[in-house]
């Protein structure tokens, strides 16, 4: 089913679900966007005049009044509503709110919601079926808990970087911000088996804490698993496995190819390949523990090889022997590819200031499937309407906005 499709196709399996966003950059946006695709009506609470800090990450941008690229990455499916919620009357708005929703969802420092009054015992009390996420950088205890954190400390902090990178090389980050992600979707994975939990067994409402260094050290898996049972800290590797060779990243004439020789079948399938048949003869080469051992010796042996083929010729070799190669894409190249361009997953909204493009969910439910039913919202954009379907009247919002409540 294409993405036009999708959008069409009806109401998502969490339509009828309402999400409080009161959360900002990447980690809690890109949380309550995934619930969006899923159907929820989510509300984007934002700061009057100034909105979430990434309005203002440009260029580059879409067009010259459009949405900045980051912010209409992980901000679609929401309408926006601008709040102080430094103020008294603020808080009291957003208790309202918070009255009659679902989910809320929270990515302020540690503390600053219970500041205002606007923490989970708080909103709970209004309202007991009220599942309450917060995302932070260090969780809600524990002697770093007050402390700030930004994607970059996280993926140092958390060992990503220590394994990323060309041995001997500096510490890299990777590209795009996984440390938020990764947080991002495990709290999207809490908030659906907490309402399974209300729903299912009647637990009710629940406070989900999920922290951004916690997610990096789970996602860490068999890296963690391999220092756990060696007591040998693993470094960084470039794009090949610890545990597996050839698995990485090999030069050609004009480009790179990635090969994937997981088994032994896929070993002697990828010497024949490349002409090399004798290699499987070679007993330091024998078996893949064999070729781990003697991996220092046994890469620049196939690199000299494969640098000889352009990227084509190369793939070609490899995908007549059923070796899993394939070549390393730009984001071009990602967005020209023929199956995401058959799966739908470059997007185009339309929006108040133009067209915006983004990537599409890569969700696809049978019956209810995940749809982009709005565009990244202007800053205030649907403020009125949401509080006029509170149950305040339009005198209550002219002086909300004459006081710069809203």
């Amino acid at each position: 089913m294409t993405g036009e499709a999708r959008d069409a196709a009806g109401e998502g399996p969490l339509s009828g679900l309402t999400v409080l966003d009161c959360s900002q950059v990447l980690v809690g946006p890109f949380c309550t966007m995934q619930l969006g695709d899923l159907g929820a009506e989510v509300i984007k609470i934002e700061r009057p005049g100034v909105g979430d800090q990434t309005r203002g990450w440009h260029p580059p941008r879409f067009g010259e009044d459009g949405p900045s690229a980051y912010f209409a990455s992980v901000n679609r499916n929401k309408r926006s509503v601008t709040l102080d919620l430094g103020s008294d009357e603020g808080q009291e708005v957003l208790r309202t709110l918070a009255a009659d929703v679902d989910v809320l969802v929270e990515n302020f420092r540690v503390g600053t919601m219970e500041k205002w009054g606007l923490d989970y015992e708080a909103l709970s009390a209004v309202n007991p079926e009220l599942l309450y996420c917060s995302l932070s950088g260090y969780g809600e205890w524990g002697p770093y808990s007050d402390k700030p954190a930004y994607d970059l400390m996280i993926q140092a902090e958390g060992g990503m970087m220590s394994i990323t990178g060309e041995d001997g090389g500096d510490p890299v980050r990777v590209g795009v911000a996984v440390a938020d992600i990764g947080a991002g979707m495990y709290a999207t994975q809490s908030i659906l088996a907490a309402l399974l939990g209300r729903e299912l067994r009647d637990v009710g409402g629940q406070k989900i804490d999920v922290s951004l260094l916690d997610a990096q050290a789970a996602w860490m898996s068999y890296m963690a698993t391999n220092y756990f049972a060696s007591g040998e800290v693993p470094g960084k590797m470039g794009s090949a496995h610890p545990t597996i060779v050839p698995y990485q990243a090999f030069e050609t004439l004009d480009g790179h190819v990635v090969v994937a020789a997981a088994s032994e079948k896929l070993w002697r399938a990828f010497c024949l390949a490349i002409d090399r048949e004798e290699l499987t003869e070679d007993d330091r080469f024998a078996k893949n523990a064999d070729r781990v051992e003697n991996r220092e010796t046994l890469v620049p042996i196939l690199a000299d090889e494969i640098e000889g083929y352009a990227t084509d010729e190369a793939l070609s070799r490899l995908a007549d022997h059923d070796v899993p190669a394939r070549a390393v894409n730009d984001m071009a190249d990602v967005f020209s590819h023929p199956q995401i361009e058959a799966r739908g997953m470059a997007r185009e909204v339309e929006g108040p200031s133009g067209s915006v493009e983004m990537p599409g969910s890569p969700m696809f439910l049978s019956e209810t499937p995940t749809a982009i039913r709005r565009h990244p919202p202007e800053l205030g954009e649907h403020t009125e309407g949401v509080l006029r379907e509170s149950g305040y009247t339009d005198g209550e919002i002219d002086q909300f906005r004459s006081e710069g409540v809203i």
